[in-house]
Formats: structure tokens, sequence, C-alpha cells
């Protein structure tokens, strides 16, 4: 379905968007996360839910701290021990983008997996689809609350929790490419793959445990260009848009 044929109204009622911790960083890199980013974030998801769209977001925390490098290494880590410190990175952010959110008049939530109840509340499954109903932006933060899985598995474990329709994964380029087109010119860039060719080409989009359960439960995902304004709106629309991964 596209705007087009749709009159221009959404096409999704309800979506998970997953961010990285460095999606808010600015563009001198200097800092944890950029105000401006921030703010830039929080109006297009504003815009998409003033169309009426229930919206959920996994951030990871890779702007603060990564479990995983700091488990590897001449000094590495206890790699559980790692992760629990990344979960933790991730309620930074998830708090720092609903203060932006918040500023635009938007009403948020903040569910954690691992409780700490003075900043956040604990995620409970029927909690959280409560909230989306009442059209609250609701926050998920510290991924699965277990060590050894990315906030790319918690992102896809979520959107099948609350039955979203699509993940719509924000990336700094235009969608998934056959190599990485910051360093590859000729890098071609896919309109549509299946979850088999991702798996199979090793392509950069989630985690293998992450394609998976999407695979099993049939959940589109659609990797764009978050610097690009109007691009999640442009596709829950239905507008083409990046790269799509379905069956």
């Amino acid at each position: 379905m596209t705007a087009a044929n749709n009159g221009g109204k959404p096409v999704f009622h309800r979506i998970l968007l997953k961010l990285s911790g460095e999606a808010l960083k600015g563009s001198k890199n200097d800092n944890v996360f950029d105000p401006k980013v921030l703010a830039d974030i929080a109006r297009e998801i504003k815009e998409v839910h003033d169309h009426g769209v229930e919206v959920a977001l996994v951030i990871g925390g890779g702007n603060i701290f990564r479990g995983m490098p700091a488990s590897q290494g001449a000094h590495k880590m206890d790699r559980a021990h790692a992760d629990y410190m990344g979960m933790l990175a991730t309620v930074i952010n998830a708090l720092a983008i609903q203060d932006a959110l918040e500023a635009t008049g938007v009403q948020t939530r903040v569910q954690s997996a691992l409780e700490m109840q003075a900043v956040a509340e604990p995620y409970i499954r029927r909690r959280a689809i409560r909230h989306l109903e009442k059209g609250r932006v609701v926050i998920f933060a510290a991924g699965t609350g277990n060590p050894y899985f990315t906030t790319d598995t918690a992102a896809s474990l979520r959107a099948m929790e609350i039955q979203a329709q699509a993940i719509l994964k924000a990336t700094k380029v235009d969608g998934v490419y056959s190599s990485d087109p910051m360093k590859d010119p000729s890098a071609k860039m896919y309109d549509e793959l299946t979850y088999v060719q991702v798996l199979k080409q090793n392509l950069n989009v989630m985690d293998a445990t992450a394609i998976t359960l999407c695979q099993e439960s049939r959940m589109p995902i659609f990797v764009f260009n978050m610097r690009t304004p109007g691009n999640v709106l442009r596709i829950v629309k239905g507008e083409k848009t990046g790269t799509v991964v379905r069956s």
C-alpha cells in the first residue's frame, strides 16, 4: 500500500522505532548527545504521533558505553558485567529523548527492563500497550534486561510483544547497501530484501537473533536515513523510503 492509493493517511497504526545511541550525537561527534539532534528526532516523532500513529522506541547506548567491545581486548571486562553497564547507558538516552519529546508537548513513559523506580516504570507489557492506546510514546530502556542480547534483539522482542506492525530502523545512510557506502562508492542500495538474504549475505541490518525473530513473526523492517527530515512519516504513509526487509 502506498500513500497515493491511501489518500496520504498512515498505513501503520502502531510502530516501533529503533534508534542507535550514535544517532543522538551531533556532527562534531564530541558529545554524548547533541541537544539539536534530540530536538530534531523529537520533532520527527511528534509529526508521526500527530497523525494518530502509536509510537514506541528502543534506544541503544553506544554513544555512552558498549558492552561487547569492553569485554574484549587486553583489559577485557566480564561480558555480563559490561552488558549491564551498556543497559544503564540506554536508560540515560531514554531519559534524554523523553525530555526532548515532552518539550514538544508529547506525553511519554519510559519503561526499563531493569527496575529503577525513581526514573522509569518497570517493563510491563500490558501497561505499555495501554500507554500507547492513550496516545503516549513509550520508550523501552535497558534492552531485554539480560546480558548477551543486543538492543536490536530488544527492539524485535518488544515490537512483537506490543503487536507493532513494523520496525523502523534508523541509520545514517539511506538504506541497506551491498557494502559500506562510506568506504565503497560502488556500493549498491537494495530497495527490498528477504530475511534469508540478510542472513546469508551477512548484511548489516540487525543482528541474526533479531532478524530471526522478525522472520518468525513476519515483522517488516524498514531501514532508512533518520537525518532526512520527514522520512519516518513517509514510511508510515506507505511511501517508498529506504530498504524494506520482509518475507
